[in-house]
């Protein structure tokens, strides 16, 4: 069964919508204009870092207890498609719409300044509630504004986690316990994140350059995106999913990506596609020496350096638990307006290896996407356009 995609939205540095952020591709392409070069975040001890925040202005949330900047960035995503969405509530009804969403942080900034107000012997800040940060809330947010009735559910495995929402709703759909599937995730930036990070010495404080030579960590950034996915033919569809948990460490991947190749061949079975029938590779690509080392060595012994790849985090920031629906809606946007890919400005570390980074190539019609989290959660997405 072949989930089809009648509506996506994203929200992220790039921009809010599908025009904005196809303005921000053509600087970086044309320019080399990244909007990591517009906000840093102040660390605990003085430094900074480059970070991908949203900017512009956010929509108010309606109801009090889930007024959280990450419900904020889902309600930008949402007012993008919401006539999409309430057609297929209408269509299917309200009991047979089902939410999956993933994040790693929710609500955690609002509790980090409710904690700060606690610690000063002060008041909490009015309208603090602590369903803000707890991780089922953007799903369980989006069903109560929408009156969704179907199942609501948010997962949460690091930066695969709306990564692996995507085959959640695969399955209700296959397993005909929803009709459509509002499926996606959000990501704010906090503290906790950049701080946590840079105590593991993975934090960046210039622009990320994955798998390049010089590359010595992340970048954090924000957003968030979301799909209307069914049964019903569209022109845009995910093709095949794969997903691996190789349990290596607790945060460290796997040093030969034995699970992030698994999670890359069964995506590739169940799209019924060899490798050469992938046109580009979104990948996963934090800028850490071991993650990038591990995921050009799974690629190499799948693609053997012949599909173009990059990294979009060089662009948006790595939005942690909504990268991996961010990403699958950047790589929607590419297939759809049939956009150059990303390109890859500085060369390849040599000692890595076979990567074909892009320079200069595209459209294509089917993208694969990478997302691999801590704890060897692994997941590939492909999508691609469907012939008409």
């Amino acid at each position: 069964m072949t989930p089809y995609i009648h509506g996506y939205a994203l929200v992220c540095a790039l921009g809010q919508g599908k025009d904005e952020v196809v303005s921000a591709l053509a600087n970086w392409q044309g320019a080399g204009v990244s909007a990591l070069d517009n906000a840093r975040w102040t660390l605990t001890d003085g430094r900074t870092s480059p970070v991908g925040r949203v900017e512009g202005e956010l929509p108010q949330v309606p109801l009090a207890r889930h007024a959280s900047r990450n419900n904020q960035l889902l309600l930008a995503a949402l007012s993008q498609i919401e006539d999409e969405v309430q057609a297929a509530i209408e269509r299917v009804g309200a009991e047979r719409v089902a939410v999956v969403l993933g994040t790693s942080t929710s609500g955690i900034g609002e509790a980090e300044v409710a904690v700060a107000a606690c610690e000063a012997g002060q008041p909490l800040p009015a309208g603090f509630d602590y369903v803000q940060q707890e991780l089922g809330a953007p799903s369980l947010f989006l069903a109560q504004y929408l009156n969704i009735a179907g199942p609501a559910l948010t997962i949460s495995t690091a930066c695969s986690s709306s990564a692996r929402a995507f085959i959640t709703a695969r399955r209700l759909l296959l397993s005909h316990q929803a009709d459509v599937v509002l499926v996606g995730g959000a990501d704010s930036l906090c503290g906790l994140t950049l701080n946590g990070f840079d105590s593991l010495e993975s934090l960046s404080l210039s622009r990320c350059r994955p798998f390049t030579a010089e590359r010595d960590g992340i970048n954090i950034g924000e957003g968030a995106a979301l799909f209307v996915l069914s049964r019903e033919p569209s022109a845009l569809a995910l093709l095949g999913d794969g997903e691996s948990s190789d349990a290596w460490h607790i945060s460290a991947p796997h040093p030969q990506g034995d699970g992030a190749e698994r999670a890359i061949r069964m995506a590739l079975t169940r799209a019924n596609l060899s490798p050469d029938g992938v046109g580009y590779v979104n990948l996963h690509g934090t800028a850490t020496r071991l993650n990038d080392e591990m995921e050009s060595r799974a690629m190499a012994r799948v693609f053997a350096g012949q599909v173009p790849a990059s990294s979009t985090k060089m662009l948006t920031g790595h939005t942690l638990g909504a990268a991996g629906a961010i990403e699958a809606a950047l790589s929607c946007l590419l297939l759809e307006r049939q956009l150059p890919l990303p390109a890859q400005q500085s060369p390849l570390d040599p000692s890595l290896d076979a990567l074909r980074l892009v320079t200069g190539e595209g459209p294509v019609s089917t993208i694969m996407s990478n997302s691999f989290a801590f704890g060897g959660n692994n997941v590939s997405l492909i999508f691609g356009k469907v012939n008409s």
